[in-house]
């Protein structure tokens, strides 16, 4: 609704430089004319001093550069209209206001402010997804960063055991597996390993419930094969630092499992699990990781091209003159970049449409992250259809794939 010439002339703004001990505030008035400026600290009294004052003052539309966090809760539950510009947004806005460039929290919250004053129709209300939701977006990334924690952790102990005892490293499928990671609590040593022979090791194998997909004679001639480890004096020393790795994975492992549960248990009972289990080979960690990155506030993402965009697997297209160049797309939300992606990656594997698109992507000289950014972005209008109307994927309402699926029939002859 367009504001009427009173309600304009008496349009107040402010911008807010978040920080993490103090945040920078600016208010202006409709002409862009500064009335107030103030810091308030990170603290229940410093939030609430501040919606006194901008209430005070009559703002009714706050900018700032990030859509979470105490600040922004203070700022709803005040009924304040919150409109998030981006750092980078910020970042080339403030030669707008000087040549210098450069950062000061007070110009910052200045910028911000006269943004909203005479860009308000660029910018989107903050809408956000439902408590459920932001749940579960905590737990799958806090699952996401054990797993890398979990990959740097096992990868320390592989460089440590290549010196000290290599023929543990290639012994099982994974070093972080339960199965290796036991082996390596009890033979923390190659002069440990030197008691084993094939009959022993199948025996301790047994005992721990090992599924028997190799041999313990493969096994053990794998140790067998590899160089020796450390057997002088200091191995004891050594074995202390690989019992220490081990205990580390083993916690984060059973972290990593309990969060699992947890997001199965969330999913189980939200109300769009069944749109994001309906893709192919979605599974439950990325059926779980796609609708977390999404979320369930439609507005978000009025189109598809909106939701390509912000997700990153739509390209950036720049033109001047005679010249255009069609470049990757570096301004994204990265987490909903790599769940996409994610998805896209896998889903040829099941999906023959999906497949052909990537397939014809590789054979124009695409390499495998561009063919998926393309199969990303086609997925990217389908997702966003099924996703508004409330409504799973279908393989049979889908057009493209039921063409491929025709042309790739066998033909009766």
């Amino acid at each position: 609704m367009s504001l009427t010439p009173i309600a304009a002339s008496a349009r107040v703004c402010a911008g807010l430089d978040w920080a993490k001990d103090d945040h920078a505030v600016c208010i202006v008035d409709a002409d862009g004319e500064v009335l107030d400026r103030f810091m308030v600290e990170h603290t229940a009294a410093g939030l609430k001093r501040l919606i006194r004052r901008l209430l005070g003052a009559g703002v009714s539309e706050v900018g700032i550069e990030r859509g979470d966090g105490p600040v922004v809760e203070a700022l709803l539950a005040a009924e304040l209209v919150v409109l998030v510009i981006v750092p980078n947004q910020v970042k080339n806005l403030r030669s707008r206001y000087g040549s210098a460039g450069n950062k000061d929290d007070r110009h910052d919250a200045y910028v911000l402010a006269d943004v909203v004053r005479t860009d308000r129709r660029r910018l989107a209300p903050l809408t956000r997804s439902t408590p459920a939701t932001t749940a579960l977006r905590s737990s799958v990334r806090a699952r996401r960063d054990l797993v890398q924690h979990r990959v740097a952790a096992a990868n320390q102990l592989r460089a440590h055991l290549q010196i000290v005892f290599p023929g543990v490293v290639g012994l099982f499928a994974a070093l972080d597996s339960a199965i290796s990671l036991t082996f390596i609590e009890r033979f923390t040593s190659q002069a440990q390993a030197d008691w084993l022979t094939p009959a022993r090791l199948g025996t301790w194998l047994g005992k721990q419930g090992y599924s028997g997909r190799v041999a313990p004679e493969v096994l053990h001639t794998r140790l067998l094969a590899a160089p020796r480890g450390t057997t002088g004096p200091d191995a004891a020393a050594h074995a202390a630092v690989v019992t220490s790795f081990v205990a580390v994975l083993r916690a984060l492992n059973t972290q990593i499992d309990a969060l699992e549960d947890s997001i199965a248990d969330q999913l189980d009972v939200h109300p769009d699990a069944h749109i994001v289990k309906s893709l192919p080979r979605a599974g439950m960690l990325r059926a779980a990781r796609l609708l977390a990155e999404l979320g369930d506030a439609r507005g978000r993402f009025p189109t598809a091209d909106s939701l390509a965009c912000l997700a990153g697997v739509a390209p950036s297209t720049r033109q001047s003159g005679k010249v255009k160049a069609v470049t990757f797309r570096w301004s994204a939300d990265s987490q909903l970049r790599d769940a996409i992606c994610d998805f896209a990656s896998d889903s040829r594997h099941a999906n023959p449409w999906a497949a052909d698109l990537y397939n014809r992507a590789r054979a124009r000289g695409k390499d495998h992250p561009h063919a998926v950014r393309i199969l990303g972005r086609a997925w990217a209008n389908i997702i966003w259809r099924c996703w508004q109307d409330g409504l799973a994927y279908d393989p049979d309402q889908h057009n493209a794939l039921q063409r491929t699926l025709n042309q790739h029939a066998p033909k009766v002859a």
